[in-house]
């Protein structure tokens, strides 16, 4: 495997969800998100594992494994194509069945982690039990659409390609990340514009809807497919995320969540498409700051956890 670190994270994350289970039957657990196969999240574009002891996940793997899941958070790089993520991850992925000795996983992925992971889920059906989006861009996003009209081969695009790959960088190394994991924010861009994701679901279209807003096949060779979104971009004064998010959802002409539009989210079985979130709220971030209005983030985790052990996954 290219990153030892990695490893190491898989590793530790097995003991630690031990450590947890362990704890959990001794201190009594409902067993609410005790799921057959592990839970193994996957991040959306810039983002990470861990930075200075704050997760990208921020709550939601605790959470889980406090009534009995076995969760992996893994880590792929901050910006690049969705097949060269989905080729990491497929990696990982194969070392997480292997310490786990689970012959499958449930994968949860968000922003550009649901393509990620549905990458995973076309190409090695036989290690993936479910797939499941948060807040997607499966058909793209308007907002890269935006960003993709600075003109090709240009200075702008130089400079923004500049600037956005050196953050992936600091991302990458403030995580801790060994740096063979590449940056290509043109990669990124390219595969979530409108015309890269068509291009990447008539290669893999598993899940997707045929209609323009409907609900995709709720299973494919064996790989059940979920997804829920929010398309709230202001929804706490506290967080200054929602600034930002603000502003990139004027780039929206329907619901969105200030970087993924509604119906883009659809994939498999829509759980709900309307959580009053943005598009960080849908991983309890910035640090918890979300809607006082609506259910908690880390609970629709743990329902969805809930779901699919009911579902026999």
């Amino acid at each position: 495997m290219k990153n030892n670190k990695t490893l190491l994270a898989l590793c530790l994350a097995t003991g630690l969800a031990a450590s947890e289970q362990a704890q959990a039957l001794w201190f009594g657990s409902s067993g609410y998100t005790q799921t057959r196969y592990p839970i193994v999240l996957t991040h959306g574009m810039l983002g990470f594992d861990s930075i200075l002891g704050v997760d990208y996940w921020y709550g939601v793997p605790s959470a889980l494994r406090r009534d009995g899941a076995r969760v992996y958070v893994t880590e792929v790089s901050q910006l690049n194509t969705t097949e060269a993520r989905g080729e990491e991850l497929l990696e990982q992925v194969e070392e997480i069945v292997a310490i786990s000795g689970s012959p499958k996983v449930n994968l949860i992925g968000h922003s550009h982690g649901g393509p990620t992971i549905r990458y995973v889920a076309a190409v090695r059906p036989d290690l993936v039990a479910s797939a499941t989006s948060v807040g997607a861009p499966h058909k793209g996003s308007a907002a890269a659409d935006f960003i993709r009209n600075v003109p090709p081969g240009s200075a702008g695009e130089v400079v923004l390609a500049g600037i956005v790959n050196g953050l992936g960088a600091l991302i990458n190394f403030l995580s801790g990340s060994s740096s063979d994991l590449e940056q290509n924010a043109l990669g990124s861009l390219e595969s979530l514009n409108s015309q890269g994701a068509a291009a990447f679901n008539a290669r893999f279209p598993q899940g997707l809807p045929t209609t323009a807003c409907g609900e995709g096949a709720y299973q494919v060779n064996g790989v059940r497919y979920y997804s829920w979104s929010g398309t709230s971009p202001l929804t706490n004064v506290l967080d200054v995320s929602d600034a930002l998010l603000g502003a990139s959802s004027l780039t929206f002409s329907e619901a969105n969540d200030g970087l993924v539009g509604r119906c883009s989210s659809h994939m498999g079985k829509v759980i709900r498409d309307d959580y009053r979130m943005n598009h960080l709220d849908e991983v309890n971030q910035t640090l918890g700051l979300t809607s006082l209005f609506e259910t908690d983030p880390v609970t629709v985790y743990r329902q969805q956890a809930n779901r699919l052990k009911n579902d026999g996954l």
